[in-house]
């Protein structure tokens, strides 16, 4: 087992003061400390050896936990909400119901009781070389190699990767977040910023142990989802994976439409999981369904664009390739079924 030290703050700015990597540590691994919210993946990760921090910071008596409207309509997450309580929420319900969607598509009942908002957007990948420590991987020993792109990769990207890491992001909320254009508050005894939400999470290029562009000093505070109100009555997520329930998706989609009384769409918005290293958005495929109508001809061109350089890796029965003609029928998928009214799936199950 490896020693940590444990401190529960009272109040944001302690926590700030016991996270920051402090001149004159007892050591380096001391300076290492982590925030713990829910620990549904960093206990995980500290079990399997993947990582050992120093210190805890243990930040669930801070109040963070508010879900709340905005003036001008949006509504604001708090970091410690819990995913539960966020997707079960009335109003996130009914004016987000493509967030309560993705929410409820992850992991099982007593993980989503645990795990908060702020945690969800910096879970880690579910790659089972990262998680293997007996083999190399860039994304836990940077420069030691990739066994995946050769290897096992039926869960990897196909978009975005590099020479160095073909992992990808495992989150079912952060894919809704990235089309919904939500934006993270983050505080740090620097001060504060907004995060736009397309910038928070990075592509792998030659630093994938770097998932996102947080300093290691910085506090999820809250996440703000500006309105929605034109996407609620055409929106759906839709995950595929192996299994039914209690599993990461091989494909996802977030998918919301905004159509007018002629029947035409105004406004698209789309998001893939299971694909990069990122939920991955291409706001010029979006663009290409402005002023058509919702048919199966235009949403496959969106589609094309969607996955415009889409690349398998993996060989034999380990590679991933099918997951490109997947997410091509993915998208069309979730796209016509969008255009028929939006699906609020209280299972997880496809719709």
């Amino acid at each position: 087992m490896n020693p940590f030290a444990y401190a529960k703050a009272s109040d944001a700015g302690a926590a700030l003061m016991q996270i920051a990597p402090a001149t004159g540590a007892a050591s380096a691994a001391d300076a290492a400390a982590k925030f713990l919210a829910g620990g549904t993946n960093l206990i995980d990760l500290m079990k399997e050896g993947v990582l050992q921090p120093g210190r805890l910071v243990d930040i669930n008596g801070l109040p963070l936990d508010t879900i709340e409207e905005l003036a001008d309509g949006g509504l604001r997450l708090g970091a410690l909400a819990r995913n539960a309580d966020t997707a079960y929420h009335p109003t996130v319900q009914k004016r987000l119901p493509l967030l309560a969607s993705a929410l409820l598509a992850g992991a099982s009942p007593q993980i989503r009781n645990m795990a908060t908002n702020g945690g969800n957007l910096l879970q880690r990948t579910r790659c089972h070389y990262f998680y293997d420590t007996l083999v190399p991987c860039n994304k836990r020993a940077p420069g030691t190699g990739c066994p995946a792109r050769e290897g096992l990769a039926r869960q990897h990207a196909i978009l975005g990767a590099s020479e160095h890491c073909v992992a990808v992001h495992p989150s079912d909320m952060c894919v809704a977040l990235a089309a919904l254009d939500a934006v993270v508050h983050v505080r740090s005894p620097r001060g504060e910023r907004d995060i736009p939400f397309a910038e928070l999470h990075r592509l792998p290029g030659d630093r994938p142990d770097v998932d996102t562009t947080l300093e290691p000093d910085e506090l999820i505070v809250h996440i703000d989802v500006p309105p929605a109100a034109p996407f609620a009555a055409h929106s759906v997520y839709l995950k595929l994976r192996e299994r039914q329930s209690y599993a990461f998706a091989l494909v996802s989609v977030a998918a919301a439409l905004d159509i007018n009384r002629a029947g035409r769409i105004r406004n698209a918005r789309l998001a893939l999981g299971g694909v990069a290293h990122k939920p991955w958005r291409v706001p010029a495929a979006e663009a290409l369904l402005a002023g058509e109508a919702p048919a199966r001809a235009a949403f496959e061109r969106c589609a094309d664009a969607l996955l415009q350089g889409a690349q398998a890796h993996g060989r034999g029965v380990g590679s991933n390739a099918f997951k490109i003609p997947m997410a091509h029928r993915a998208i069309v998928r979730a796209l016509e079924t969008a255009a028929r009214g939006t699906v609020m799936n209280t299972t997880g199950s496809a719709p």
